[in-house]
């Protein structure tokens, strides 16, 4: 497969950041598992950034874009040090800074790293997908079996009770007997949930 080097790239509003195309998920509905690019954005990299490489990609106006989202074909805090220095350089100037992510981070790092998120991040959209820690495994098929499901809710509410606005994600086509139970697991966590709709 042809790989790029497309470390950010515009969707809409925001200006979205491209750190490593690796995941502790390997998830059945996956875009990366059908094509190369997203949006006509080709986001498998041939090389993972630097943080200087990204920081030289950033506007000179931060308020040319809403949100500065760290979100590729990867799980972006698997660099937790270039995503530290890039979203500092970002609140810096005066930008907002969200990252999505599948939750695991304090499972990767093993130790709790959401009291460094807070320092510079705004928002984190973590994406729950499923009811239970049985579909969960299923659906995503995490590196750390079905205790992700558990320690990604875990670490939303440890986000969250620090003050970063966290939210869950899940797609519609969950149906709404799901959709209802991943509501009641967010209202546990102190967080919402967003239901977006699922892109073909």
């Amino acid at each position: 497969m042809e790989k790029f080097e497309t470390f950010t790239y515009a969707l809409g509003e925001n200006l979205y950041i491209n750190l490593t195309s690796k995941c502790t998920n390997d998830c059945i509905f996956c875009v990366r598992n059908e094509k190369s690019d997203y949006f006509g954005h080709k986001l498998w990299l041939a090389r993972e950034p630097s943080a200087d490489d990204v920081i030289a990609r950033l506007p000179s106006g931060i308020g040319a874009y809403r949100e500065y989202v760290f979100c590729g074909f990867g799980e972006p805090t698997l660099r937790l040090g270039v995503l530290s220095e890039i979203a500092q350089e970002i609140k810096k100037r005066g930008g907002t800074v969200r990252i999505n992510t599948n939750g695991q981070a304090n499972l990767i790092h093993k130790r709790d790293v959401t009291g460094e998120l807070a320092r510079f991040t705004d928002k984190i959209n973590v994406s729950l997908n499923e009811a239970t820690a049985a579909d969960y495994a299923a659906l995503c098929r995490p590196a750390f079996g079905q205790e992700a499901f558990y320690a990604l809710q875990d670490f939303a509410k440890k986000c969250a009770a620090r003050g970063i606005d966290t939210w869950f994600s899940v797609v519609d086509v969950i149906g709404e007997e799901k959709i209802a139970m991943c509501r009641a697991i967010a209202q546990s966590c102190g967080v919402t949930l967003k239901v977006r709709p699922f892109i073909a």
